[in-house]
């Protein structure tokens, strides 16, 4: 079975998550600088089959766009060029990187490693992708 998978995109680093291939728990992949986004799916792509992106779109918490909701659709309108046969699902993406800290301070990592933000990206886009699958049911 495809797994799915989550991006949780920005301007500078973007984090990535996928599920297991029986599409049951969702695990932080990596984060990338979002320079080498496409080129990091590809080679993805080619080596795992992927059967739908969530990516999360920031809003304000009126509901309202953001600075970042053209960027997001900008993200999504070059992965659609690239990978036309893998649909797209936007997810909102407000408070995730809020709960991706509250993860970290849970967890018991320790001050130094909760200031490393590309573990909070990577935590960011796992939880919209557990957030996706339990509303998926």
């Amino acid at each position: 079975m495809p797994r799915l998978m989550a991006i949780d995109y920005g301007k500078k680093r973007t984090g990535l998550a996928v599920t297991d291939p029986l599409q049951l728990i969702a695990s932080g992949l990596t984060t990338i600088p979002t320079h080498e986004l496409i080129p990091f799916l590809k080679k993805y792509f080619a080596a795992e089959p992927v059967e739908t992106i969530v990516i999360g779109e920031p809003k304000n918490l009126d509901g309202t766009a953001t600075d970042a909701t053209a960027l997001v659709a900008e993200c999504i309108r070059v992965i659609k060029k690239n990978f036309p046969d893998i649909p797209i699902v936007r997810v909102d993406e407000r408070f995730t990187s809020k709960m991706a800290f509250q993860t970290m301070i849970d967890s018991g990592l320790k001050k130094k490693d909760r200031r490393d933000k590309a573990l909070v990206d990577e935590i960011s886009a796992t939880i919209m992708l557990q957030e996706y699958l339990r509303n998926k049911i």
